[in-house]
């Protein structure tokens, strides 16, 4: 082998040694950067109470206990649920709204993957069926997916996705695109998969301002709805994490009130 050759060779290596190093990187760290879970947190507007599932035990905070009616509430990969209790409690008396501290989230115990996200929602709803005439949910940002994998695999008297998105791996590949994101991604959270059979109600609520989850990603997931059960509200100016407020609000009490 000649000395050109053999640079050659060492010219090829580098590159693709350093390429699956990345690749191996990725997929070693891919959940520290999709899950970003929160501390322990107390709340003086419900009561916690703990859910054993799949081994790890959650912590459940309800508000209003005691309802014929449920609201299940799914939050942001970031998001320290306790802080929507007061705003969702108060909205919604005549409801028992529950709030789910993710698996590693806010004192409950394992780390979180898509597989024990769907497996502790249905574990959630399975737990207080009996208790309630019927049971909705909302879930946001990540806890869209949930509440539609959710949505899924029972029966829920409405449901309500804001700022959605059609999968975590689309997402994914955008934003890595020099990767094999199919091959290297554990948790794909293919919302887009399941939307099709869903016959529930929905409500999506978009943030025109969205800079984490692009639009044509939420508009792909409404477009795999029957459109006769979907409906959607653009709240202008806002971004993904200040939709709220009064008129979002109100926009969810006009929805599950109905």
């Amino acid at each position: 082998m000649t000395r050109t050759m053999k640079l050659g060779i060492v010219a090829v290596s580098i590159p693709v040694a350093l390429y699956l190093g990345l690749c191996l990187l990725l997929y070693a760290k891919q959940r520290s950067m999709l899950y970003y879970p929160t501390p322990e947190s107390r709340s003086d507007d419900a009561e916690l109470f703990r859910l054993e599932s799949a081994g790890e035990t959650l912590n459940i905070w309800r508000a209003n206990p005691g309802q014929a009616r449920a609201i299940l509430y799914f939050g942001g990969n970031g998001e320290n649920v306790v802080n929507t209790i007061p705003s969702l409690g108060r909205a919604f008396p005549d409801h028992t709204v529950y709030f789910v501290h993710y698996r590693g989230y806010g004192g409950s115990t394992g780390s979180p993957s898509e597989k024990g996200l769907f497996e502790d929602a249905l574990n959630l709803y399975d737990h207080v069926q009996a208790s309630h005439r019927d049971i909705s949910a909302i879930g946001r940002s990540l806890g869209s997916g949930v509440a539609i994998h959710l949505a899924a695999h029972r029966k829920l008297e409405k449901l309500v996705l804001v700022t959605p998105f059609d999968s975590i791996e689309a997402l994914a590949k955008k934003s890595l695109p020099i990767f094999p994101i199919s091959l290297l991604l554990k948790d794909k959270y293919r919302s887009i998969e399941l939307a099709p059979g869903i016959e529930t109600p929905t409500l999506v609520l978009i943030a025109e301002r969205d800079g984490v989850i692009p639009r044509n990603s939420t508009d792909r997931l409404i477009a795999a709805f029957d459109p006769t059960r979907v409906v959607t509200h653009v709240f202008e100016r806002a971004t993904h994490n200040t939709i709220g407020g009064a008129e979002y609000l109100s926009r969810l009490q006009l929805f599950l009130d109905d």
